[in-house]
C-alpha cells in the first residue's frame, strides 16, 4: 500500500525529479515493479493455498518445515476470493500490455506506410530510402523518432530551413535520446497499465509523469552535447507554430521545458544519485523477503 498509494504522491510534489529526469524514471520504475511484485507473490501463495497442485509444484524442493511454516493447508473463504481476483487482475494487465504493443505495431505500420506514400520516387537503379535519416517534403517544422526496424529518423524541409546546424544537431540529438533509453518501451507500459487500471493512483501518476520525465531527459541529452541555449532555441522554433509558451493545459509542458532549459536547474551530487538509485533498486526485493521470511525462518 505505501508503494501504490502514499509514494507516489509524495514523488509527484517533490521538486527533485526536474533536476534528475534519469533518476526519476528509475524510482517510477521501481515502485512500478514493487506493487507488481506484491501481487505476484500474493498470487503464488494463495494458489498455493487453495489448490493442492500449485502447493506441491511451489513447495516441491522445499522441505516439510518450510511447508508447515506457512500453514496453507486449509485457505479460508476470503483468501480464495483474493486468489482469484488477482488471477483476473494479472489476465487483465497481460491483455493491456499485449492489446498496447499491438496497437503500436499497427500505428507504426500506418505510419510508414504513409511515409512511403509522402516520400519522393526514386530514379531506377536507386534504393530505396532505409537510412536512419528520412527527410520529408513539408513546410509544416517538425522531427520525430520513428521506432521500429529499421528505425529511423524523419525530419521535414520545413525543420530544416527554420533550424540552423548546431539547432538540428540539438533536436537529433534529443530524439536519438529518446531511442538508446528505449523511451517508446516505457510509455507502451506506463499507458497500458494507466489504461487497464484507471483508479490505481501510482499508474495513472506513472503515466503522467513518465511523458513528462522522458521529454526532459531527452533535453537534457540535448543540452549536455549542443548547450542549453541551443536546445531551447530549437525547442521553441519547432513549436512556435504550436504556443509554445502558451498557458494551455496540453502545451504547458513545453513552456516547462523552455524554461527549465534556459533556467537549467542544478543536478544532484553524485552520491546522492547513487544511493536514490540504489535504494530504489532495493525497494522491489521487499516483498521477496517478505514472502520468503517464514520459510527462512524454519530453516534457521
Amino acid at each position: 500500500m505505501t508503494a501504490a498509494v502514499p509514494a507516489p504522491r509524495a514523488l509527484v510534489r517533490a521538486l527533485w525529479p526536474e533536476r534528475e529526469p534519469v533518476v526519476a524514471l528509475w524510482v517510477w520504475q521501481c515502485l512500478v515493479a514493487t506493487v507488481l511484485m506484491c501481487c505476484l507473490t500474493a498470487l503464488v501463495l494463495g494458489a498455493a493455498a487453495v489448490f493442492h497442485t500449485v502447493r506441491d509444484r511451489v513447495f516441491a524442493p522445499a522441505p516439510p518445515a518450510v511447508t508447515a511454516a506457512y500453514d496453507l493447508s486449509v485457505a479460508p473463504l476470503w483468501a480464495v476470493a483474493l486468489t482469484v481476483l488477482l488471477a483476473c487482475g494479472a489476465a487483465w494487465t497481460t491483455a493491456m500490455l499485449t492489446r498496447e504493443l499491438v496497437e503500436a505495431r499497427r500505428r507504426r505500420g500506418q505510419t510508414r506506410a504513409h511515409l512511403r506514400e509522402r516520400a519522393p520516387e526514386l530514379p531506377a537503379g536507386l534504393p530505396a530510402a532505409r537510412g536512419p535519416m528520412l527527410v520529408l517534403e513539408d513546410e509544416y517544422p517538425d522531427a520525430w523518432w520513428m521506432p521500429g526496424h529499421p528505425a529511423q529518423l524523419v525530419v521535414t524541409t520545413g525543420a530544416l530551413h527554420r533550424l540552423t546546424d548546431h539547432q538540428l544537431d540539438a533536436v537529433l540529438t534529443h530524439e536519438r535520446g529518446h531511442a538508446r533509453a528505449h523511451h517508446d518501451w516505457l510509455l507502451h507500459l506506463s499507458s497500458a497499465l494507466a489504461t487497464g487500471f484507471p483508479r490505481v493512483p501510482l499508474f495513472s501518476h506513472f503515466c503522467d509523469q513518465t511523458h513528462r520525465l522522458v521529454e526532459l531527459a531527452a533535453d537534457d541529452a540535448a543540452s549536455r552535447r549542443c548547450g542549453h541555449l541551443t536546445t531551447a532555441l530549437a525547442l521553441i522554433e519547432l513549436n512556435q507554430h504550436r504556443g509554445v509558451l502558451s498557458c494551455a493545459s496540453s502545451r504547458r509542458l513545453l513552456g516547462e521545458r523552455v524554461d527549465r532549459l534556459l533556467e537549467p536547474p542544478p543536478r544532484l551530487l553524485r552520491r546522492q544519485r547513487a544511493l536514490t538509485t540504489t535504494v530504489a533498486a532495493l525497494v522491489p526485493l521487499l516483498p521477496l523477503l517478505i514472502t520468503f521470511a517464514p520459510g527462512l525462518t524454519a530453516l534457521g
